[in-house]
């Protein structure tokens, strides 16, 4: 009989033992309500309005329009990045005129979308009507008359911020990197910009310059643009606006977030800052002007080559421009984990490169044989590539949807203390509609994580993307995997490997 209850007490101290071994693998992380972001702009989408389409022999149709729409009202995104080719729009190439109303319906359609859903637009032109137009004053003319067009006759006062020229530190743009000639043009544009009383809203997005670049012809890298920008032309400037394209490994790793905080210290304490466009590239013999480890080179390697793989004789793109993993589950991952990260740096906004397949060729050279791959669908998928199966979201929508949706403008980006497992990332916020907070585990073992909440939780629900369950309804959008709970203090999450949830408890009245 003694040995027996030695034999049970031994027992009972390894069973505790053993519950004290499960218990130290959950992770506390605590959601404080200490600001380290305040009045965040909103996440959304590179949209552009469709400028080849016509040269493709189509319009994009009403039925399409209400697809969009229907799609996107679900997303409700506070910040959109739009911008124009002017010879697709207010400049006739052939005859060298200005014509304001020349192919105005379908940026007319995108812009008063954004107009009445209270959306932020980032305006702006990809380059002048021609390259030798750079620094023409006829250029300036049109370009600022147009926008007053679009600010002023037509209403559409989304528009909050201008850009001038896309990417100007780039070798592919009419500037070829020269910053002398980009700020000498945004003065001029700042001047004519003074004769439009309706442009006195309107300030500069600058200097649009791309993270992890550097042009030879320039001799600085973005931290440079953004640092003499900042020197010469602040006053101009009403927000910062930096482009990012990471491979795989810089992010996953965790050292993106070092070169985003470099970068937001060139910045001036107080201006906001965007990612303007975002996305990921996978190099694995990227060009010599991209500063980009070999370390992170060789661990895209095999993303890299799928994406070869998939390009060779695709019928509608040859890839010089494009990411055909876009297609994949795991980039549904990898965008929210990008977010995450901005948020957390003290950025302001991001937008996702791109919506829709259907907005650009490579170079918009309208040829249908090589488009930029690169969206959440195609919607002439069927009109113009005979493949309908293109107009269908990609997975990537469910959760880039979420993290727009439930982190609206204004939202106050909120400090989480405690250490997560490497392979899992947190970002939490506060808005007068309520809280959210989301995490993603790119890892391939089950994270056990008991968040700690300051604020109580009433009627939220949660949202779960795994790539074998996650849950839609009949449009394709996000439904919760639980609905109706209520937190108080602490909440245990079992966030499986490769998946990413969000807890939320805002409720739209919809």
């Amino acid at each position: 009989m003694k040995y027996t209850i030695k034999s049970l007490i031994l027992v009972l101290i390894c069973m505790c033992m053993c519950s004290s071994c499960r218990n130290s693998n959950t992770v506390r992380l605590e959601v404080t309500s200490e600001v380290i972001n305040a009045g965040y702009l909103g996440n959304g989408v590179e949209w552009d309005p469709y400028d080849e389409a016509e040269a493709w022999g189509v319009s994009i149709s009403e039925e399409d329009w209400q697809k969009l729409f229907k799609r996107l009202d679900f997303m409700r995104m506070g910040y959109v990045r739009c911008m124009i080719n002017s010879p697709f729009r207010y400049y006739d190439p052939a005859t060298g005129k200005y014509d304001k109303e020349r192919n105005i319906h379908s940026i007319s359609k995108l812009l008063r979308y954004c107009t009445d859903n209270d959306i932020t637009v980032m305006y702006g032109e990809y380059n002048p009507p021609t390259w030798d137009m750079k620094d023409d004053q006829r250029w300036i003319d049109m370009s600022v008359d147009y926008l007053n067009y679009l600010v002023d006759d037509l209403g559409f006062n989304c528009i909050k911020y201008f850009a001038i020229f896309n990417e100007p530190d780039g070798n592919w743009a009419s500037t070829n990197g020269d910053y002398e000639l980009w700020k000498s043009i945004l003065l001029r544009f700042a001047d004519k910009m003074k004769e439009y009383p309706a442009l006195n809203k309107v300030t500069f997005a600058a200097p649009d310059a791309v993270i992890n670049y550097k042009n030879p012809a320039s001799g600085i890298d973005a931290i440079g643009w953004l640092e003499k920008t900042a020197s010469d032309v602040d006053s101009l400037v009403g927000i910062y606006d930096i482009h990012a394209y990471p491979g795989q490994c810089e992010v996953r790793s965790g050292s993106y977030a070092e070169t985003l905080a470099k970068h937001k210290a060139a910045i001036p304490k107080g201006k906001k800052t965007v990612l303007g466009e975002a996305g990921y590239k996978y190099w694995h013999n990227p060009p010599q002007d991209w500063l980009i480890s070999e370390e992170m080179q060789q661990a895209d390697s095999i993303l890299w080559k799928e994406y070869q793989r998939r390009v060779e004789g695709h019928p509608f793109t040859k890839g010089s421009d494009c990411n055909m993993l876009v297609y994949d589950y795991f980039y549904g991952l990898d965008m929210p984990l990008l977010c995450m990260e901005v948020m957390n740096a003290g950025y302001s906004g991001i937008a996702a490169w791109m919506l829709d397949d259907a907005m650009h060729s490579n170079w918009d050279s309208g040829k249908t044989e090589d488009v930029k791959i690169w969206g959440m669908w195609n919607i002439l998928g069927e009109e113009v590539f005979n493949d309908p199966s293109q107009e269908e979201i990609r997975p990537w929508y469910y959760t880039w949807a979420l993290m727009c949706r439930y982190f609206p403008a204004g939202s106050d980006i909120l400090r989480i203390n405690g250490k997560l497992p490497e392979h899992v990332k947190a970002v939490a916020s506060k808005t007068d509609l309520g809280n959210t907070i989301a995490l993603v585990n790119f890892g391939d073992e089950e994270a056990s994580i008991e968040i700690l909440l300051e604020k109580d939780m009433t009627d939220a629900k949660m949202y779960l993307y795994k790539e074998n369950d996650r849950k839609t309804n009949e449009f394709g959008h996000p439904v919760p995997a639980q609905s109706g709970i209520n937190i108080t203090g602490k909440y245990l999450v079992k966030l499986e490997s490769q998946s990413f949830i969000l807890l939320t408890d805002i409720n739209y009245n919809e």
